[in-house]
């Protein structure tokens, strides 16, 4: 359990939907969206690959959909804004290599229904998943990577709803947040860095003036005083991004995705999984657990671990930390109560959550930017557990 200091700063990074990295994550969950879409049981694992001028689709995929991965790959990339040659990696000359092929006949084995040793669906992998709630912001999410999301995703809509008048800006951006906490609390914003893709004829000072007037539409007044200190496009100049400038791989940002490094992290990636993953959908059902328990005001802080071996349905460890903010006094009690409302097999969190059935409110791609968590049209993001929780563990509003 981790002690509360006095005073620190922390800090938290997020990308844009530009960021390689991140073009890569969309594309693969993309192809994820587009399978399950015709086949609510595929299998996939796919890992993408991004270059100047080349995408490398890749992984393992079983399905009865029939996708143009192609086509998915270029519309993607098309959406994010790379729709200019000149640029270096573009929707209208990329060229898209496939190299796919089936799910391993040893995975499937131990994770279809009615089939492997136990003939119930089992974790796809082995492996630790974490989950983690604070009540430093209304979304429940630490608020360094919370604010760090905010500005990126904000400076994506403002270039794709109003192109004219930022005209300067291209999709590739990183922004950073750091936040000085007492006592456990947000109480300053100590200093924020943005590195946006430009085109030549930007002018520094508009960039500069963007991101301020960003930051203070996003974050709280109370957090943004007089004294922050602003660092944008620190090198000077920042045209060459994307794939273009930097090769992407899915699955490089787990900390990006989750609590920008706030509390532990189980080091699998989320993109291009399908729910039988438990990399995925155990790291939501964690995040559910942790949101509710402190929506429930069990809990001012509150992580929770999981972990699974191969084809086996039960986890092999259920763990809770709330930091020594815990109102049962004993977390072993809060464990007895989680264990008792929220389900931890794969096929019920699956079904839980309605992993298998993305539809009109999010789909697998909306997750690959600007983080899996935080954002309130995703499932896991409920706090439909709340007065259960609060009655087994008979407490009052």
């Amino acid at each position: 359990m981790s002690k509360i200091r006095a005073e620190h700063v922390f800090t938290s990074e997020s990308v844009s939907e530009g960021h390689p990295d991140k073009v890569c994550d969309q594309i693969s969950d993309a192809i994820l969206d587009a399978c399950l879409v015709q086949d609510p049981d595929s299998r996939v694992a796919c890992e993408t690959l991004a270059t100047a001028g080349l995408v490398v689709i890749s992984g393992e995929i079983t399905t009865r959909a029939h996708v143009d991965w192609q086509d998915v790959a270029l519309n993607t990339i098309s959406k994010i804004g790379y729709n200019d040659p000149e640029i270096g990696f573009s929707a209208d000359n990329v060229k898209v290599m496939i190299c796919i092929h089936r799910q391993s006949p040893d995975i499937a084995m131990g994770v279809n229904e009615d089939s492997g040793k136990f003939h119930e669906q089992g974790a796809g992998d082995q492996g630790m998943m974490f989950g983690y709630a604070s009540d430093e912001t209304p979304e429940l999410m630490p608020a360094t990577i919370l604010y760090a999301h905010r500005i990126v995703e904000e400076m994506a809509r403002l270039r794709k709803s109003d192109p004219e008048t930022y005209r300067y800006l291209r999709p590739d951006a990183k922004s950073q947040v750091s936040i000085r906490y007492r006592d456990g609390k947000p109480v300053a914003v100590e200093n924020i860095v943005v590195s946006h893709q430009h085109t030549p004829d930007m002018p520094i000072e508009w960039l500069e003036n963007l991101v301020k007037k960003v930051a203070k539409q996003v974050i709280p007044p109370r957090l943004l005083g007089d004294r922050v200190v602003y660092y944008v496009n620190p090198t000077g100049r920042f045209e060459i991004g994307g794939p273009a400038g930097d090769t992407g791989l899915t699955g490089r940002k787990i900390i990006v995705d989750t609590y920008g490094g706030v509390g532990s992290h189980g080091g699998g990636a989320f993109s291009g999984k399908d729910p039988s993953k438990v990399d995925r959908s155990a790291a939501y059902m964690c995040r559910y657990i942790a949101k509710n328990v402190v929506a429930a005001g069990l809990a001012a802080k509150c992580e929770i671990q999981v972990s699974y071996a191969i084809g086996v349905a039960d986890p092999l460890s259920v763990n809770v930390d709330t930091y020594g903010s815990g109102k049962l006094g004993d977390d072993n009690k809060l464990e007895k109560i989680i264990r008792q409302v929220f389900t931890l097999k794969p096929a019920e969190i699956v079904r839980e959550l309605g992993l298998k059935r993305p539809g009109s409110d999010w789909c697998y791609q909306d997750t690959a930017s600007y983080g899996h968590f935080g954002r309130p049209q995703f499932p896991w993001e409920q706090t439909d557990k709340v007065a259960e929780l609060r009655r087994i563990a008979g407490i009052s509003k």
